[in-house]
């Protein structure tokens, strides 16, 4: 059967990145001592645990948070060859693959940003100053690692699943949006569905769809662009904010499963992928053992996702509990209850893995589904399906009133029926504080890792009564979770000894334990 032509096109872009990932020969690459990688790695594994990322975003995070020490303590000179050496010893890129020819590159990225935030306004209170900085260092990571590792696939697939959704999504008459606004809703909602993108990464997408010369820019662009940092900072906030932008998230999120698959089919069959498709049993062999492979990479990934954001939370709760808890508890009643303080390290990490063993990631029905619309993709037989964008309702000001009544209803129901528990075992005020705090998070966490489980069912998941009323009680700690996450991020005590205490002496014993086995390599080939 012949594919259809966005589906020839995409294959091409696969066949052009398995070109692309082929070793060259006779090309000068970056490399690091072995046993220093070897140690820097295993800190890198330690930060893993103590500030907690998903998996997609851990690279991303080490390039921002590297980049930021750096610009901090040194200068543009001379930057990214030695930027780029702490990233490949601390395992972010494989050793002695990167062309050196990437530190030209990545030292005209740097001086493109140091530019930039030089020449930035300088108005403003100090808050909203950091945040311009902050906002612009995470674009400046998303650049460094696209440049370092071009991301061929995954632009080319969600291209062209944003493409086909463009001829499927719909809204309503009465939605008042231009064709332009609703492209670039798609593209976002797309992005974050199929690869989970944050929102430094879409910022930079979108930031290269408007300055086409965003790669390399001129110093007359340079200079017309750094005055206007905050204005430009609030207009793709904007984009990201559209009252719509998570409608059309859920409703594209629903159906992202067959292109993941079909991804996955081109990714096994990169140079041969059109001959292989001639044949419709192969693909649909191809499309049940794909699912197969990434249902199981997605249990190992939720697993791991539980356990690095569970260590995480249990080191953080340790941390406070004999740093705080037990001090306070000491000094107010002269004692402290043992059977409180194991409860509340014990309680979060079950939470997290009852949380975990309860995720649904497929049925048969889907398996089957799945597998009809990776065909209907693949050879172009849609027959005009479309996926209509829903209006949020309108209510009734007595209504939405009574709706937030009951909900902060619920709030005080769920907060205060397990604080009644754990004062009748005798908690502190503090430890019942600092109880909910942690289960908070961990129920947003493992919420979180919830919804990555249903990233292979396709449709609307059916909700019943007791769903409904489970999710009235949880919805108030899982909603302060998420909030608590976001001020975790910004204050995490541990995240803040690692960067200022630990960090910057042990890369600076890295980098002379590199040197120093250099030099001793030199003097042992003197002797021969």
């Amino acid at each position: 059967m012949e594919l259809a032509p966005d589906v020839q096109k995409l294959a091409a872009e696969y066949k052009r990145w398995y070109e692309a990932t082929q070793p060259k020969k006779g090309i000068a690459t970056i490399g690091v001592d072995e046993v220093a990688a070897k140690v820097a790695s295993f800190y890198e594994k330690i930060r893993g645990v103590v500030d907690w990322r998903e998996e997609h975003l851990l690279r991303k995070t080490a390039i921002e948070r590297i980049l930021k020490r750096r610009m901090l303590l040194g200068t543009k000179e001379d930057f990214a060859e030695p930027f780029l050496q702490e990233l490949i010893r601390g395992g972010h890129f494989p050793n002695e693959r990167i062309p050196t020819t990437k530190i030209q590159e990545i030292q005209k990225i740097v001086e493109k940003y140091f530019y930039l935030l030089e020449h930035s306004p300088r108005e403003g209170t100090e808050k909203v100053l950091a945040e311009l900085k902050m906002w612009l260092l995470g674009i400046a990571a998303c650049e460094i690692e696209e440049t370092l590792a071009p991301p061929i696939r995954e632009r080319a697939l969600f291209e062209f699943m944003a493409q086909d959704m463009q001829k499927r999504v719909q809204l309503p008459e009465e939605a008042s949006m231009r064709e332009k606004e609703k492209s670039l809703q798609i593209s976002v909602a797309v992005q974050r569905a199929l690869f989970k993108l944050d929102e430094a990464t879409i910022t930079y997408h979108l930031l290269e769809e408007k300055y086409q010369d965003w790669e390399n820019p001129g110093e007359q662009t340079l200079q017309q662009l750094a005055p206007q940092l905050p204005q430009l900072k609030n207009e793709l906030s904007a984009v990201l904010r559209h009252p719509l932008a998570e409608r059309f998230y859920q409703t594209i999120e629903r159906y992202d499963s067959p292109y993941l698959i079909l991804g996955d089919i081109m990714s096994t069959h990169p140079a041969e992928f059109e001959q292989f498709s001639s044949d419709r049993a192969a693909v649909e062999a191809g499309t049940k053992e794909s699912y197969k492979n990434r249902r199981g990479k997605l249990a190992g990934k939720m697993r791991r996702a539980a356990v690095y954001s569970t260590l995480s939370v249990f080191l953080s709760k340790v941390l406070i509990a004999f740093a705080v808890e037990i001090p306070v508890d000491k000094y107010l009643t002269g004692d402290f209850n043992q059977t409180a303080l194991w409860l509340s390290i014990a309680v979060p990490p079950l939470l997290m893995l009852l949380l975990v063993l309860s995720i649904k990631t497929t049925t048969e029905d889907n398996f089957q589904r799945v597998v009809m619309e990776v065909m209907k993709i693949t050879y172009g037989k849609r027959n005009g399906e479309t996926l209509e964008i829903s209006l949020p309702r309108r209510k009734r000001p007595m209504l939405e009133a009574f709706i937030n009544a009951i909900y902060l209803l619920s709030f005080l129901v769920s907060f205060g029926a397990i604080s009644w528990v754990l004062w009748q075992l005798q908690f502190s005020v503090l430890s019942i504080i600092v109880f909910l705090f942690f289960v908070s998070l961990v129920a947003f966490a493992g919420t979180k890792i919830r919804q990555r489980g249903r990233e292979l069912l396709l449709g609307k998941e059916s909700q019943g009564f007791l769903y409904t009323v489970f999710d009235l009680f949880s919805l108030p700690v899982i909603q302060t979770g998420r909030w608590l996450s976001r001020q975790v991020a910004k204050y995490n005590i541990l995240v803040v000894i690692f960067n200022f205490l630990i960090e910057i002496p042990f890369q600076m014993f890295v980098e002379f334990l590199e040197q120093w086995r250099s030099f001793l390599q030199e003097k042992r080939e003197e002797v021969h």
